[in-house]
């Protein structure tokens, strides 16, 4: 299994190829075929793809939330005409 993405060894993988990788190791987990080396080593890589991803996820919803404010912040306030 080769984990090097097309970014290269000195570039973090984006979100889509790390999810595609850690899919990819999870079925290789699940096959039972691999030696308990190999289990381990596949384990390690899925757990750091595993922090990557949520890093990712996580910086893409305060993104969003910061955006959300800015939207309610500068949209029209709805005019009471109490007369």
């Amino acid at each position: 299994m080769n984990t090097e993405t097309k970014t290269g060894p000195e570039q973090k993988p984006d979100f889509e190829e790390a999810l595609q990788e850690l899919e990819d190791l999870v079925a290789s987990l699940e096959s039972g075929d691999l030696s308990l080396d190999d289990s381990l080593k596949h384990f390690k890589r899925g757990v750091e793809l595993t922090r990557m991803c949520q890093s990712i996820l996580d910086d893409a919803q305060q993104t969003i939330d910061m955006l959300d404010q800015e939207v309610d912040s500068t949209a029209p306030q709805a005019f009471d005409d109490d007369d």
